[in-house]
C-alpha cells in the first residue's frame, strides 16, 4: 500500500483562503505555471532523452529502441510502451519495489496522451508486417516530487521522443533484417500533445498545483491537447468532483496553457 502524504488543517485552510482571494502559496496567479526548464539529450546511452524541471518537480525520461514482433492485432504497427518509476529519493512517500498505483496511473496517462493523439505514427515503425517492428520503451523517472507529476512527465516524454534517433534496419530479398549502423534517422513525431493539469480547490480552478495544493484540493483533471487544440485525453483523479461548467472552463484553460508549454519543447 502506497504511503499517502498529509497536510495540516491549518495549512489546508490557508491555501483555500488564499486561492479564494486570487492568490497562491508561492505567489503565482491561478493560471500561472511554475518556472519550466526543458533539456534534451542528457543521457548518452539512450536513443532519446530529456529532463523537465517544473518548479521543484524534476522528471527525466529515457527512450530505448529495440526490435520485436508486432502485436497480432496490429501486425502493421510498431510498439510503444510507457513505464514510470517513482524513485524513492524523490519523496518520503515513494518506496522501493514494484510500481504502485500512482506510478501505474502516471504511466497510463502519459501513454494515453501520446497514443490517442497519434504523436508517433506507429505504422511507420513496422519493418516487416507481422514479423519485425521497432519497439519504443519510454521510461519515466521522477527524481523530485513537488506536485503535478503528470504535466512534467508528459512534457519530458514528448521532448525525449523528439530527441530520439533510430538505427536503420533493412529487409533483404532473402528475408533477413540487416542493421545499417552507418545511418540514423530521427523518430517522426507529430501533433505534439501536451498535458495540462487543473486542480479544483474550494471551487476555484488553478493550473499546475504544487504538492501542498494537491494535498488541499478536492480533485484534479488532466487534459491532453494536441497542436491543433484538439482534446486527446482526459483523466480525473481525487475524491471530489467538477461541475459540467468547470469541465468546460478547464478545457478552455488547457487549450490556452498547452500552447505555452509546447513552446518550451519546440524552442
Amino acid at each position: 500500500m502506497a504511503k499517502e502524504p498529509v497536510i495540516s488543517k491549518i495549512k489546508k485552510n490557508r491555501i483555500i483562503q488564499l486561492i479564494s482571494e486570487g492568490k497562491r502559496v508561492d505567489g503565482r496567479g491561478k493560471l500561472d505555471y511554475r518556472d519550466i526548464r526543458v533539456e534534451k539529450g542528457i543521457i548518452g546511452t539512450a536513443e532519446g532523452s530529456a529532463m523537465v524541471c517544473l518548479g521543484q518537480t524534476e522528471v527525466i525520461v529515457g527512450v530505448k529502441v529495440g526490435l520485436n514482433a508486432p502485436y497480432p492485432d496490429t501486425p502493421n504497427e510498431g510498439i510503444l510502451t510507457v513505464n514510470a518509476e517513482l524513485v524513492p529519493l524523490a519523496s518520503p512517500t515513494f518506496e522501493p519495489g514494484p510500481p504502485d498505483e500512482r506510478a501505474i496511473e502516471l504511466a497510463r496517462v502519459v501513454d494515453r496522451g501520446i497514443r490517442s493523439s497519434k504523436a508517433i505514427p506507429l505504422e511507420e515503425l513496422c519493418i516487416e508486417p507481422g514479423k519485425r517492428a521497432y519497439i519504443l520503451f519510454v521510461d519515466v523517472y521522477v527524481l523530485n516530487h513537488d506536485g503535478n507529476l503528470v504535466d512534467a512527465s508528459a512534457l519530458a516524454a514528448l521532448a525525449a521522443l523528439m530527441d530520439t534517433r533510430l538505427l536503420v534496419y533493412r529487409l533483404k530479398a532473402d528475408g533477413r533484417v540487416v542493421l545499417d549502423s552507418s545511418i540514423w534517422k530521427p523518430l517522426k513525431v507529430q501533433n505534439y500533445p501536451v498535458a495540462v493539469t487543473i486542480a479544483n480547490i474550494g471551487g476555484e480552478l488553478v493550473v499546475d498545483p504544487c504538492l501542498d495544493e494537491e494535498l488541499a484540493m478536492d480533485a484534479k483533471i488532466t487534459i491532453t491537447v494536441d497542436k491543433d487544440g484538439k482534446v486527446c485525453a482526459i483523466q480525473k483523479s481525487g475524491a471530489g468532483s467538477f461541475t459540467p461548467d468547470q469541465v468546460l472552463e478547464a478545457i478552455d484553460i488547457a487549450r490556452e496553457k498547452a500552447e505555452e508549454l509546447r513552446a518550451k519543447v519546440m524552442g
